[in-house]
């Protein structure tokens, strides 16, 4: 489950992550009536980024993640005429898009394996072919947690589909390590929302969280040896609140903050804790910084952008700049180019697309060198 399934969202007074995606749902057309300066798809103060192009265009469009070499990208849409999510793959440049997943049931949180050679993403596409029904919104915003959703390994085009979970309850938002020999995910397999490591072929899991509260939306450093994840830490009412909703397969998504873990360690460090919405975390390949989404400008509106944080220093820089929702950011494993999800632009309401950027850095370059090496510096 990502972020993308808060744009149905309508719901005013909604703090944190449901008044965040009530921004995909409503946004506005453009911050203006028109493009950026100059007609660039970018808005003023966007300084990290250049060459701006969006690569799709209509329908609801998100979670786009690079395949090892940049050439391609794996994200899920809605587009006619389906109903809900189906997995999708184009080259970088937004041609050769095609469909992986059959378009039975709904799937989320599509990744490509380093070698090229399979893909996962979550479905639940084994219980029910029909898309799920929509959560009860007389409880608020809500996410529906479908028991139905486990995750799923098929070749790089989505062939011969084969499931690598079979638990009880809720499997999904997995990624492979850079190395593929490890895949994290989220699963409510425990009772309560935790990550998990286990083998691609689905064997040797291992629980990596245990605090209440929602752990997801995980990604692994480009050493493999960390990972960065979103979480929720109710207290008191809250946690009650947060587990009589979780008794009937649904979560609200609150304040969330970032958090950071040593996978040798196995020790979480918070990142973040500043009472907004924090989400889509995504390494640079440098190992010091991290890219993410948040509304922490101003914790109960709509506007959502994209902010780097130092890892040591926990200085955090604005990236984007756009009155609307910029959310799903991710790094190629060169520190060249930055692709992410937006509804800048868009041309009916709930449209939201992907848009792929040169990243201007000082560091970039030391960040290539560092990869040609095989050698990533270890976030101190």
């Amino acid at each position: 489950m990502r972020m993308h399934e808060l744009k149905t969202d309508r719901r005013r007074g909604r703090r944190a992550l449901g008044v965040a995606l009530l921004v995909l749902g409503q946004a506005a057309v453009a911050q203006s009536s028109g493009r950026g300066e100059s007609g660039a798809l970018t808005f003023a103060g966007e300084t990290r980024l250049a060459n701006v192009r969006q690569i799709t265009f209509g329908g609801e469009n998100a979670e786009a993640y690079f395949s090892h070499d940049g050439s391609e990208l794996i994200f899920q849409s809605t587009r006619d005429p389906l109903q809900c999510d189906a997995i999708f793959r184009m080259r970088a440049d937004g041609s050769e898009v095609r469909q992986l997943s059959s378009g039975r049931g709904v799937t989320t949180c599509a990744f490509i394996a380093p070698d090229n050679r399979s893909i996962i993403y979550a479905s639940t596409h084994r219980e029910h072919e029909a898309c799920p029904p929509k959560p009860d919104y007389t409880h608020g915003y809500v996410w529906p947690l479908y028991p139905e959703y486990d995750i799923f390994t098929a070749g790089p085009e989505g062939e011969n589909p084969q499931a690598l979970t079979d638990s009880p309850g809720y499997d999904a938002e997995a990624v492979y390590s850079p190395t593929g020999e490890r895949i994290v995910f989220t699963s409510l397999r425990s009772g309560d929302l935790e990550l998990y490591l286990m083998q691609p072929d689905g064997s040797g899991v291992e629980q990596l969280t245990d605090t209440p509260g929602y752990d997801g939306g995980a990604f692994f450093s480009l050493d493999g040896e960390w990972i960065v994840w979103r979480a929720s830490r109710p207290r008191g009412a809250a946690l009650e609140e947060y587990r009589a909703l979780l008794a009937e397969g649904l979560i609200r998504p609150g304040q969330l903050e970032l958090y950071i873990m040593n996978l040798e360690e196995r020790k979480p460090i918070q990142l973040t804790d500043n009472g907004a919405a924090n989400f889509g975390p995504y390494w640079h390949p440098d190992g010091k910084r991290i890219i993410f989404s948040s509304n922490l400008h101003n914790p109960d509106g709509r506007n959502f952008d994209l902010f780097l944080i130092d890892v040591e220093s926990r200085d955090i820089e604005r990236i984007t700049h756009y009155d609307g929702f910029d959310g799903f950011p991710m790094f190629s494993h060169d520190g060249r180019k930055l692709v992410f999800a937006s509804n800048r632009f868009g041309k009916v309401r709930g449209e939201t697309n992907v848009f792929i950027a040169d990243w201007l850095d000082e560091g970039t370059e030391q960040a290539v060198r560092v990869i040609d090496h095989t050698k990533v510096p270890k976030v101190r």
